[in-house]
């Protein structure tokens, strides 16, 4: 009770804190707006009437800039009071509940990286999660009630949490798979804003504890990810199996949901528009704001899985950078499931939208330029369905009921 008590006060008052400061940043944005556009007015205003015009622009700025200094610098020491005194003792800490747990998802996706060095309480390691609260790999055996051979892991998407999986209310897929088939499943939690090359890591390192400490022996373990979570676990598979570190050896199944192998539209639209727009003072702040993206987002431009596609780049260059092309882990059966706005994905605005969110080229891994190599008879396309659709849809478990039953070394034999 301790230990959650502190929890709670510490991510209320870092949640304070950085209420705080960016009401500041963006009071301090407002100004920088302000302060273009009253310049191209008074500019115009000289014009016509001449130097009478420079003592009135003079008064304006003094007071302006004096009042949106006074309302930042409020905000800013507001943060800092708030951080050392606030606490809200009535409730539960906000990351195990669902509503406090999906809005620091959302903090996490859009600034996450940032959130990492600033405030690492609200940033959090990735940690298997059971009815919201995080359970360590070492102590996994004792929340289990049945610990099955077959172990099959959640990994949600960009600014989701575990809760996501419940879409609709329904049971999810984990409720169902327990149930139908028997197997042990687990959701994992982490932060979304983060690289993807170091949430593979992380989830590499997490799934070897959990092999180790897992009460009965694994012979299969299956992993899930919709959008980023796909791409994650394909690059822990990929980072785990060039250390030849023992966990992966047991991935039988690695079924991608709307996961954007091959980038995403929206975040290749944000890059061009946020270099269009610093170019321009009035709509310079606004520029800033959309390149204040988590590295996690911008990591989904090209649908990058290893260190070498950022280390050292500039984030912001308009050059197409190399993508390393990471090839699927051998052994184990790959699965991907497609979704579009409209009945058909050749329909114009499929083609142009796709799922809201991810193109369905991107989604099964092809497209003039490149091939990630999946089996195009292990697909599962959803017509009429968005990108959050896939979370929970009868169609998606069914297949995954299928898939999961299904041995690789049998479903080869087959084909």
């Amino acid at each position: 009770m301790a230990e959650q008590t502190h929890q709670r006060k510490a991510e209320v008052r870092a949640l304070a804190r950085l209420a705080g400061d960016e009401l500041g940043g963006a009071v301090d944005g407002i100004a920088a707006v302000h302060r273009a556009i009253a310049g191209r007015v008074f500019a115009a205003v000289r014009l016509g009437v001449g130097p009478a015009a420079i003592p009135v622009q003079a008064v304006h700025d003094v007071i302006t800039d004096g009042v949106y200094r006074i309302v930042s610098g409020t905000a800013i020491v507001a943060g800092q009071v708030a951080e050392r005194a606030v606490d809200l003792p009535g409730i539960e800490v906000p990351s195990r509940t669902v509503y406090g747990a999906g809005f620091l998802g959302a903090l996490q996706g859009l600034i996450g990286d940032s959130l990492e060095d600033s405030r690492p309480i609200l940033a959090g390691p990735m940690t298997v999660r059971v009815d919201g609260a995080p359970v360590a790999p070492e102590q996994i055996g004792a929340v289990v009630g049945r610990p099955s051979r077959r172990v099959v892991v959640f990994l949600h998407g960009l600014v989701e949490t575990e809760h996501a999986w419940r879409l609709g209310g329904r049971a999810s897929y984990t409720e169902r798979i327990e149930q139908d088939l028997g197997y042990s499943t687990l959701q994992i939690r982490y932060n979304s804003g983060l690289h993807i090359s170091e949430n593979a890591r992380q989830l590499s390192e997490l799934l070897a504890r959990l092999v180790e400490h897992w009460p009965v022996e694994i012979e299969e373990l299956s992993l899930v990810g919709h959008s980023m979570g796909g791409l994650i676990a394909r690059g822990a598979c990929f980072d785990a199996n060039e250390a030849k570190l023992p966990w992966v050896r047991r991935v039988r199944h690695l079924v991608c949901l709307g996961s954007p192998h091959l980038g995403a539209p929206l975040e290749q639209l944000v890059h061009f528009a946020s270099a269009a727009l610093v170019r321009v003072p009035e709509t310079k702040p606004l520029g800033r704001l959309l390149r204040r993206r988590s590295a996690g987002i911008r990591d989904l431009r090209h649908g990058s899985l290893v260190d070498e596609d950022w280390r050292g780049a500039d984030t912001d260059s308009l050059r197409r950078r190399a993508i390393r092309e990471v090839p699927l882990l051998d052994g184990a059966d790959h699965y991907f499931v497609t979704a579009c706005i409209t009945r058909s994905p050749r329909h114009p605005l499929g083609r142009i939208i796709g799922d809201g969110l991810v193109l369905t080229p991107s989604a099964s891994g092809r497209n003039r330029a490149r091939r990630i190599g999946f089996d195009d008879a292990n697909g599962l396309h959803i017509p009429a369905a968005n990108h959050f659709t896939l979370l929970n849809h009868e169609a998606v478990y069914e297949g995954l009921r299928r898939w999961l039953s299904t041995d690789p070394e049998t479903a080869a034999a087959a084909r």
